[in-house]
């Protein structure tokens, strides 16, 4: 069976965990699933992607099955090489979602442990069920995370809550997750919500929609106030006059809904 689904529906890729007698729990295959999903959508004509997890849990993290696997192998080969540009393979579960050029929302619910938590980091939304937890699991098992938690984490939450949850490993209420940055949202129904933004989302100017995402990372990656500002000006000479942004202003003036030609 399938360990990761992919659906595209209205310019929406549906990328579900499908591991659920697993909690989604991740192997080496289901870390090269998640991985080829993304990688598959690179080129694709989406505008937006909805990440959940069939069952009961979102990702439970990493499969203990394979703690043994891993354990009996090189360390140093399994994790030091640089297999995806400057990430190894587990890394690239998260860092791939960031590297797409859409909006990706992940709908959250039961465990959101370990590789599933860093995961859930690289998506740019992450709306959650009441009752989720989340955990920076790896201190459980004598390990640091080391799947993008530490490349992703720092945008998002305070050193001291990262080395909290670091260093206790202890689950956190989603309701402590969005109080500390972590989580975007709490919905009863979270896949409903995030599939509802999604359609929001697919609903605007594609090359807009991309050009934003790509102008949150780079004042995100350290650039100069300077830089920015050249990179927003350039953003918006590129989008100015174009197709997309064309059709936004008559469907604004004619009081309909846009429709796009182009895929951003």
């Amino acid at each position: 069976m399938s360990r990761v689904t992919t659906e595209i529906t209205d310019h929406i890729a549906h990328v579900r965990l499908s591991r659920p007698e697993k909690r989604n729990a991740v192997d080496p295959a289901m870390a090269e699933a998640i991985v080829a999903a993304g990688q598959a959508l690179m080129g694709a004509d989406i505008r937006a992607v909805v990440l959940s997890g069939e069952g009961e849990a979102f990702c439970a993290g990493l499969d203990v099955m394979s703690f043994a696997q891993l354990a009996a192998g090189d360390p140093e080969a399994l994790v030091m090489p640089r297999t995806h540009g400057n990430a190894n393979l587990f890394q690239e579960v998260a860092l791939i979602w960031r590297k797409l050029p859409v909006p990706v929302i992940a709908a959250l619910q039961g465990a959101v442990y370990g590789a599933g938590f860093q995961l859930a980091l690289g998506a740019d939304v992450r709306i959650a069920a009441p009752g989720a937890k989340l955990a920076i699991m790896e201190m459980k098992w004598g390990l640091v995370p080391d799947m993008g938690g530490m490349a992703l984490l720092p945008h998002l939450t305070r050193s001291d809550v990262i080395r909290r949850m670091t260093y206790s490993a202890t689950p956190i209420s989603a309701q402590q997750a969005a109080d500390w940055g972590l989580v975007t949202e709490i919905a009863d129904d979270p896949l409903a919500v995030a599939q509802a933004l999604a359609s929001e989302i697919a609903g605007k100017s594609p090359s807009a929609m991309r050009a934003a995402k790509a102008l949150i990372e780079y004042a995100e990656s350290g650039a100069s106030a300077d830089d920015v500002l050249i990179a927003e000006s350039r953003a918006q000479t590129d989008l100015i006059g174009k197709p997309d942004q064309m059709e936004v202003i008559s469907a604004n003036m004619a009081g309909r809904a846009p429709r796009f030609t182009t895929r951003g």
